[in-house]
């Protein structure tokens, strides 16, 4: 028999996110965020859950190029660019769009020859002060891109860097973006899964939805129920030992929960070598046969250890689920100190994924 630990992946609920996603950006087409293997989920299992999908977005060239062979005809957006001149060729060839963020993009596309040519959106730096051209001098790259026989269109683009924080908003970008690119006339795209929910009127022309779309909230004061949003992976295991402690004993290595009473304590097989973060600490919700209990002690490579003293019928093959269906992955990530796509992306490859 094999380990028991596997992840769970939900279609109907991907396909449901991406709905509502559409429903709150009516006026605007949607790129499905798929990087980092669809934020862990599969890339490959994500698109066929999407098949009218507006478009995708992507950094891995490899991979979109092998969507294309896969028969996937929508567009396909390389959110970071090209590392290389020589990509290029391989963009036009697949009809792959580009993210352009410096001037030796421009280059490298004043340079080429293309089969056909490429769309281009337009990365501008408003503040989040990674990638793009100052936002300022978007007529100019406008006007230089324009003139490149190997541009077939191009959308302004850019990334709010506090979309998810509401005292903080997105206030000065936008302004930004709007004063540097007024009367250019071309499609825009702003908006991330946060901006999405909270400010529609940054909808633009293009949305690019990430976390939102495998059931997460964006924002740390409100969960994903709360907007409509459902979990597309569960992280399921199972009891695999249980042992009985007495006041004073301790749990795990390191030491690190000692028993104030005679307890009873639960070893799930999993641990931070199929993903669950190690420095997850005491406290940490797990939910076991309808109900909550908490984890105890430290995360080894391939265990951990959860409460079980409240449930003596509770045993070994009991059904343990560290995140998903009846767990936020939000509430696991913060109780850890991180993040819901961190604990996403982490999943790892001996943990064996199952459609629903």
């Amino acid at each position: 028999m094999s380990r028991p630990i596997e992840a769970l992946f939900n279609a109907a609920a991907l396909a449901h996110n991406y709905q509502l996603i559409q429903q709150r950006a009516p006026r605007a087409r949607a790129l499905a965020v798929i990087k980092a293997n669809g934020y862990g989920h599969g890339v490959e299992r994500v698109v066929a859950a999407l098949p009218d999908a507006d478009g995708f977005a992507i950094l891995e060239i490899e991979t979109a190029i092998q969507l294309r062979r896969n028969g996937i005809t929508q567009p396909i957006l390389l959110l970071e660019g090209v590392f290389s001149a020589a990509e290029l060729s391989d963009c036009a060839t697949y009809n792959l769009s580009i993210a352009v963020h410096s001037v030796l993009h421009i280059e490298w596309l004043e340079q080429a020859q293309l089969v056909r040519p490429i769309s281009i959106f337009l990365k501008l730096n408003t503040g989040m002060n990674r990638l793009g051209f100052p936002a300022e001098s978007a007529a100019q790259s406008v006007t230089r891109l324009q003139q490149c026989q190997n541009v077939a269109d191009i959308t302004l683009m850019m990334h709010f860097a506090t979309a998810d924080e509401p005292e903080l908003g997105i206030s000065a970008q936008w302004q930004r973006f709007q004063a540097a690119t007024a009367g250019l006339n071309l499609p825009i795209s702003t908006a991330n899964s946060a901006a999405i929910f909270a400010f529609p009127e940054v909808q633009g022309d293009w949305v690019r939805p990430g976390v939102a779309l495998y059931g997460s909230s964006p924002f740390a004061a409100k969960t994903a129920q709360s907007l409509g949003l459902q979990a597309v992976m569960s992280l399921r295991s199972q009891v695999i030992g249980v042992q009985t402690l007495s006041a004073g004993d301790t749990v795990g290595y390191g030491a690190t929960f000692t028993a104030d009473q005679d307890m009873r304590i639960g070893i799930v097989a999993c641990g931070y070598a199929d993903g669950y973060p190690r420095h997850a600490p005491t406290g940490t919700p797990v939910w076991i046969a309808g109900q909550r209990t908490r984890l105890l002690g430290r995360v080894s490579m391939d265990m951990l250890c959860i409460d079980l003293t409240p449930w003596p019928h509770l045993d070994i093959g009991s059904r343990v689920e560290l995140w998903g269906e009846h767990l936020p992955i939000d509430e696991v990530a913060a109780a850890a100190g991180t993040i819901s796509y961190e604990l996403m992306c982490a999943l790892t490859a001996r943990v064996p994924v199952h459609n629903v």
